[in-house]
């Protein structure tokens, strides 16, 4: 088994989300996680505002129009295939109409 991390970006933060609709959200998510528990590393968790670009040239708030990363989910999977059938079926993309889920294969050190 080979280890993915699935990044998630979008617009809608959970705070955007109504009371009454997060039930819902979170019910959809912990499905997802029950019927990948067996590939489920890390669940991972959301990701606040306001992260930070660190380069040589200097450190640089992410905003909102830079696409900044929402949160992860590490997953074990055979391979970069089965991983992508896996993030399709994401709730990620289903709360945000402009959701997208990227992934990234963990090379072993």
């Amino acid at each position: 088994m080979k280890k993915f991390v699935f990044l998630y970006y979008g617009k809608v933060k959970p705070g955007d989300i109504a009371e009454a609709d997060m039930k819902k959200v979170m019910d959809n998510w912990m499905t997802w996680f029950g019927s990948i528990k067996d590939k489920l590393v890390d669940g991972g968790n959301p990701f606040a505002t306001g992260g930070k670009s660190v380069t040589k040239k200097g450190v640089e708030t992410i905003s909102p129009d830079m696409w900044p990363a929402k949160g992860y989910t590490i997953i074990n999977a055979e391979d970069i295939d089965e991983a992508v059938k896996i993030a399709k079926r994401c709730p990620a993309l289903d709360d945000d109409p402009e959701g997208a889920v990227r992934v990234y294969e963990a090379l072993p050190m």
